[in-house]
């Protein structure tokens, strides 16, 4: 197993901390006024999902995480388990629904996600930045109204809501940013 020292840590580095697989969201390098450098970093834990905050002082090591990350092709949902495959071997991965629920709205069919594997067992998805939604309902458009920026919400295909244009009716077809769940424009 490899080992990484506090100066190796770089964002998207996978690291074991806590018997969990971990995820580094944002190294920062502290140097105070007196005292020893140290690193906060910002993790993202891949079984549970949550966000931690740790320090580390120098020369600190970290074990590296054996997981694994593939582009697989998402195929349907029947029910329980979302299905995805691998467009090279052909091979097909069921996933539950726990691991899928906070990006089940931005999954679309034939779309590639990134897969992460750990000891064989699928343990979080990233769906693509962009996807093209269509507005399953929505308020009515407004032509012409130019001033009110604020936008109005709508809820896509997928049961995602986000805010979109005025102009944005029912049956549109829009890119979406996943990261931040945000209009991009119409598709």
């Amino acid at each position: 197993m490899d080992k990484y020292s506090i100066n190796q840590f770089k964002n998207g580095l996978k690291l074991m901390l806590d018997s969990n697989p971990c995820s580094i969201l944002n190294n920062e390098i502290v140097k105070p006024g007196k005292g020893q450098v140290f690193n906060r970093v910002k993790f993202k834990d891949l079984i549970t999902g949550k966000t931690l905050i740790k320090t580390f002082k120098s020369g600190e090591f970290l074990e590296g995480a054996d997981v694994m990350e593939l582009d697989l092709q998402y195929l349907y949902n029947d029910g329980n388990t979302w299905n995805f495959m691998d467009l090279h071997s052909f091979e097909q991965y069921s996933i539950d629904g726990a691991i899928v629920s906070g990006v089940k709205g931005y999954l679309v069919e034939q779309d590639i996600c990134i897969v992460t594997l750990w000891n064989n067992n699928p343990i979080s998805i990233t769906p693509p930045n962009h996807v093209i939604l269509e507005v399953f309902d929505t308020d009515p458009g407004l032509k012409g109204d130019t001033v009110g920026t604020s936008g109005k919400p709508a809820t896509m295909n997928t049961g995602v809501v986000l805010q979109v244009p005025l102009f944005v009716s029912i049956g549109d077809k829009v890119k979406v940013d996943t990261r931040i769940n945000e209009y991009v424009g119409r598709a």
